[in-house]
């Protein structure tokens, strides 16, 4: 990957994953021999969604293209990269279908996660989804797969904001129909009209960098990857305030695939496929994580 600026990316509407001057970007590494092996003669007994994949031969998944180290697409090579990617990518290969040849990621803003299930725009969606029980009333969840939390990200220099406690009169930038953004206005941290919506981080990001809001929050997975891509002009500030479970978001009901999906997770767990995804994307931050617990409703 080709090293530049954050700046000069986001002009372009993209935002770089390297930082400046800085060789080898949390999602530029190519995951382990065999991590993808393609699983032969696989059945799901009872999914209705398993045998339309099937029939059609290839799988849809959605995911997001503006999160360093979790879900991103390269302006240059449209190719994605990032943690949720390779979990999408190693479900795919468990699947039964080849991760190279047989998915067509679809990038879904959050705000339209749940109707693209309902609709069957995608087969199964991974970027950041929290599993949450209005979520689950539309749509199912397998996981979780990793476990974040809260947090700010605000620019380097900036001594003001130090926590959640410290955001009165700060405006701050979440993404548009976002557990975050929900957060920040049940809890009153800042006033109503400080916080500012968009349909992805990059926005948030620019807003950051132009001195046009105080902070970003998110998930600390999400702006730990932000601060990594533009070292020393961002920094993440703070404890985490909130459990944000991720969440493999599937069709409502098909209880058969929700099963096949959290069996492969759980084996990612035990046989450390998924300490090699972790290290090869978000783990090359320097951030270590702790395994989640499969939560099988």
């Amino acid at each position: 990957m080709r090293v530049r600026t954050l700046a000069a990316v986001l002009l372009t509407g993209a935002l770089a994953l390297t930082a400046c001057g800085k060789e080898g970007s949390p999602t530029d590494q190519p995951a382990p021999a065999g991590l993808f092996e393609v699983a032969k003669d696989v059945k799901v007994e009872g999914s209705p969604s398993f045998e339309k994949i099937k029939a059609r031969g290839s799988l849809v998944v959605g995911v997001k293209e503006d999160q360093p180290g979790l879900g991103y697409k390269d302006p240059t090579t449209n190719k994605y990269s990032g943690f949720d990617i390779d979990i999408a990518r190693l479900i795919a290969a468990k699947l039964g279908f080849d991760p190279e040849t047989q998915i067509q990621f679809k990038t879904i803003q959050s705000a339209a996660r749940e109707q693209a299930l309902i609709n069957g725009d995608v087969d199964y969606y991974v970027g950041t989804y929290t599993i949450n029980a209005g979520r689950k009333e539309k749509v199912s969840f397998a996981g979780p797969y990793f476990v974040a939390g809260q947090d700010l990200l605000i620019k380097a220099d900036d001594t003001s904001i130090t926590g959640k406690d410290t955001l009165k009169g700060k405006k701050v930038c979440s993404v548009t129909g976002s557990t975050p953004a929900k957060l920040i206005k049940e809890q009153g941290l800042t006033e109503p009209g400080n916080v500012l919506e968009f349909q992805g981080y990059s926005q948030c990001v620019t807003k950051l960098l132009n001195g046009e809001v105080d902070a970003v929050t998110t998930d600390d997975a999400i702006l730990k990857g932000y601060a990594a891509a533009e070292e020393g002009k961002l920094k993440v500030v703070g404890k985490t305030f909130s459990s944000e479970p991720y969440g493999i978001g599937l069709p409502k009901d098909d209880k058969a695939l929700r099963d096949k999906v959290n069996d492969i997770l759980q084996t990612s767990l035990d046989d450390g496929a998924w300490q090699k995804i972790y290290d090869g994307t978000l783990g090359k931050s320097g951030s270590s994580a702790e395994k989640p617990k499969i939560d099988r409703y």
